[in-house]
Formats: C-alpha cells, sequence, structure tokens
C-alpha cells in the first residue's frame, strides 16, 4: 500500500466523525457515561454609536432587543440538534445568556448545563448565534453597519460522577 493511503487510513481513524471510507456519520456515544457537562461561549456584534444608545434606551422600534435576543438564544441552544446534523439529541437543562456593552457594540454570552453521554458545546455557540442574529434582525432598520464576529467556544467542562 502505498504511503499516501497509509496517511489517509490514519487521519480517517483519528476523525470521529467520519466513518472507514471517509463518509460523514454520528459518533457512537452509547457506551459513554452519563456526565455532568458544561459549556460557555461568546459572540460580538458591532454596532454604531447611534444603535447601541437605542438599545441601552429601549427605543428600538420593534421592541426591547436584549430581552428578546435572550429568548431567542434559549430557543436557539434548544434546537441545535435540529440544525447541526451530527449533533446528539442531549436534554438542556440549563442555558444563561448575558449581554454586555463595549465600545463597538455587544458581547454575547451563553453558559449551558446537561447530564449527558456528550457535550454541550454546540448549544452553546447555538445560542450565542441565535442571539446576536436576533439583534442584528432587531436592529437592521436603525443600522447597516452591524458586523457579528468572534463566535467562539470559551470553555468546556464534565464532572465524573
Amino acid at each position: 500500500m502505498p504511503e499516501e493511503e497509509h496517511e489517509r487510513d490514519r487521519r480517517l481513524k483519528s476523525f470521529t466523525h467520519a466513518d472507514e471510507f471517509g463518509k460523514a456519520s454520528m459518533v457512537d456515544v452509547s457506551e459513554k457515561k452519563v456526565v455532568k457537562r458544561y459549556a460557555r461561549a461568546e459572540g460580538k456584534i458591532e454596532l454604531s454609536e447611534d444603535t447601541l444608545s437605542l438599545i441601552k434606551q429601549n427605543l428600538m422600534m420593534k421592541g426591547d432587543v436584549l430581552a428578546v435576543a435572550n429568548i431567542a438564544g434559549i430557543q436557539g441552544a434548544k434546537k441545535a440538534q435540529e440544525l447541526i446534523p451530527l449533533s446528539h439529541t442531549i436534554p438542556v437543562e440549563s442555558v444563561r445568556l448575558s449581554f454586555r456593552y463595549f465600545d463597538k457594540g455587544l458581547i454575547i454570552t451563553a453558559e449551558a448545563k446537561t447530564e449527558s453521554k456528550t457535550g454541550i458545546e454546540m448549544e452553546a455557540l447555538t445560542a450565542v448565534t441565535v442571539a446576536a442574529l436576533t439583534v442584528y434582525d432587531m436592529c437592521k432598520a436603525a443600522d447597516r453597519t452591524m458586523k457579528i464576529t468572534d463566535i467562539r467556544l470559551l470553555e468546556k467542562r464534565k464532572e465524573e460522577k
């Protein structure tokens, strides 16, 4: 077998979401233990000064931007399994979002918890993303310069029982 084929086989075995032929597949977690899991993600949405002021004063025409984005983020976390094809269905037991102002916009943080066989980082990342998209949607009539950036996982951990 040529060296390139050995390297390809080695790489395929290291990918947990690919079968022996390189095709996408769901990871088998059936033998894993249920443990407490936690993930924290964040992202930013850059906004104009005027838009930030409208959000702070709750004067945006569509309503309370942060309240709606909070609910949307929670809903997003609960729908991650439907949006991400190889994501497992897990119980989302807690999702909390927070919003902090910075000079160019908002920093959105999501914390998610579960007791499951697999992690909850996709749910936390989806919560941040959907919350940011909701801010964008609620502010798009007032601000054509918005930019969603820096969505990332900050932390994930599990606690063995």
